[in-house]
């Protein structure tokens, strides 16, 4: 017999488009030109603040935005960069520099392909909620902080990557501060915040950008106001969109004695943490997109276009990409349905970075400080804090490690970190959840269901125990079955052991009893199982536990188990 083993790739594009007509394409133009403009500052700003530019941020979202759509598994999933991205992009690139964020963003997009190809797309999604709301949490404060710079004025070229050392910095050259660059920040932030009230449909952030443009514009050209020629717009920092460029591979310099192979090395755990972000971020944003319009994504299929668009986006001087949880929404609140409205969408970029370069040149840095603060409020999940310290101590203690671990070393560490403490936390709190009960004399039928039920009690005969192991035998649980036998002032003569409600065992269980067996031998008693399952039946048999406990003794239930005990 053959066994079929489902195609992991097939993008969603395939199926939207049978029985696609004039009335879809319409509402997925409309949608798509909507989100290609929210997407324009967006862009830009999450391009300047990962240590690129404009031009970078825009070509993410051109490329890898059309790729996701192309093969991805979502319908409605807006490729793009996003903040999330922003604190490991700046740090590889202030140690390997752009070819080591090249090198990384690749290898990172050959670590998705893989994930989806092994079906893993399902097992991202087990990632615990508090690590992802820690590390987000700690992103959105990380990103912040990196705007005061623009927002102020302050005009510093040196910023400490270090979150605490750039607050001291911030803090000894608050006296430079730049009136007139904080009002347009703030009056940025005032119509960021006001346009929604009025129309959600109108993004506030392109709003702000061009009112903060033109006001700003207009005062150094036709003003002699003092102090206004400080305000710093893109063009006074970096080269303006002169177009789509053209591919290039990385050129790396390597150190004395140093391999490309050391490179990749020291690389990886940097790709292994755009991976996981990439993967957790688009397959969190469309399952927040299923939700909506009742759809069911392929995660697998999701994972590898995500990887196709962070292959080619590099060559193209990309940033890395993954599914954006906001342009998604506003993809789906305009009507967008199909892949085609996030291809209009990197159609819409692409007409924005050919032919109006020049006026993304003129944008103020202030206002795109005031627009990723906005951002990071935004991803904050403040109330979401709020509501998990509530919770067990243990889920909350997972958030504010992951968190701190985020601003204050790095998101590597902190997710790393975020999920061994979780992982740990689980297998103590099941450990304590799974009981170890000891019986003497009788017991109760009607607080059972493994035997056969009858008025009268069960009495256990002189001489013998029985104990009954309530939850999974793991290595969590091992120890603690050890303890509670000790404890026993006599040796019986024979040991009844309960597993009625042990759902599995592991090795380190498994490697338990066959010791507890072996010490029973030499102690001359005797070993009884009773209301072994089937999956531990099976663990039991590929471990040939018949050398150490024959299948007679192996009962059913707890009567043939008695009556046995009885015997001996």
């Amino acid at each position: 017999m053959k066994v079929q083993v489902k195609n992991p790739f097939k993008p969603a594009i395939l199926t939207s488009l049978r029985g696609y007509n004039g009335n879809k394409f319409s509402k997925d133009i409309m949608a798509g030109i909507i989100v290609g403009i929210v997407a324009i500052p967006l862009a830009i700003a999450f391009g300047i603040a990962s240590g690129v530019g404009p031009t970078e941020g825009l070509v993410t979202a051109i490329v890898a935005g059309f790729i996701i759509s192309i093969f991805g598994g979502t319908k409605v999933q807006i490729g793009g960069p996003t903040g999330a991205f922003i604190v490991i992009i700046y740090g590889i690139i202030q140690q390997y520099g752009i070819s080591g964020l090249m090198i990384a963003t690749v290898m990172a997009g050959i670590l998705l392909i893989i994930m989806g190809f092994c079906h893993l797309g399902s097992v991202i999604k087990f990632v615990p909620y508090p690590v992802v709301v820690g590390f987000t949490g700690g992103i959105a404060l990380t990103i912040f902080s990196t705007q005061m710079n623009d927002l102020f004025g302050l005009g510093l070229t040196n910023v400490p990557a270090d979150f605490i050392d750039k607050w001291i910095c911030y803090i000894h050259n608050f006296e430079k501060i730049d009136l007139w660059s904080l009002a347009i920040g703030l009056g940025s932030l005032l119509i960021i915040i006001s346009v929604p009230k009025i129309s959600k449909k109108i993004p506030g952030s392109l709003i702000a950008i061009i009112v903060a443009t033109l006001c700003v514009w207009l005062l150094k050209k036709y003003t002699d106001i003092a102090g206004i020629q400080n305000i710093t717009t893109i063009v006074d920092l970096y080269d303006l969109p002169s177009g789509m460029p053209t591919p290039k591979l990385p050129s790396i310099i390597l150190k004395d004695g140093q391999t490309i192979m050391n490179v990749i090395q020291e690389l990886f755990p940097a790709a292994f943490t755009i991976a996981m972000l990439g993967a957790i971020e688009s397959l969190l944003s469309a399952i927040v997109a299923d939700g909506v319009i009742g759809d069911k994504h392929n995660s697998n299929t999701e994972l590898i276009g995500q990887g196709i668009a962070n292959i080619v986006s590099p060559f193209f001087g990309g940033i890395p990409a993954t599914g954006a949880i906001a342009r998604t929404m506003t993809n789906i609140n305009n009507g967008g349905r199909t892949p085609i409205a996030g291809i209009i969408h990197a159609l819409v970029l692409l007409l924005v970075l050919l032919f109006f370069g020049n006026f993304v040149g003129l944008i103020p840095m202030p206002c795109l400080a005031a627009v990723l603060i906005i951002v990071s409020y935004n991803m904050s999940g403040w109330k979401t804090f709020v509501s998990l310290a509530k919770n067990p101590k243990s889920d909350f203690a997972v958030l504010i490690t992951t968190f701190v671990l985020t601003v204050i070393f790095d998101l590597t560490i902190a997710i790393e970190i975020g999920i061994l403490l979780a992982i740990v936390l689980f297998l103590k709190r099941t450990s304590e959840s799974t009981e170890i009960k000891v019986f003497h004399n009788e017991i109760d039928p009607n607080n059972d269901t493994d035997i056969n039920l009858n008025d009268e009690k069960l009495k256990i005969p002189d001489r013998v125990e029985v104990y009954e192991i309530d939850g999974p035998y793991f290595f969590g649980i091992a120890n603690k079955f050890d303890e509670v036998m000790l404890e026993t002032s006599e040796k019986p003569d024979v040991r009844i052991i309960r597993m009625r409600k042990v759902p599995f065992i592991d090795s380190t269980g498994l490697h338990n009893l066959e010791t507890l067996c072996l010490q029973a031998k030499k102690e001359g008693i005797k070993i009884v199982l009773s209301g072994v399952n089937d999956n531990v039946r099976k663990t039991l048999n590929k471990a040939g536990f018949e050398k150490h406990l024959s299948e007679e003794y192996i009962c059913s239930n707890i009567n043939e188990a008695l009556e046995k005990a009885a015997k001996m």
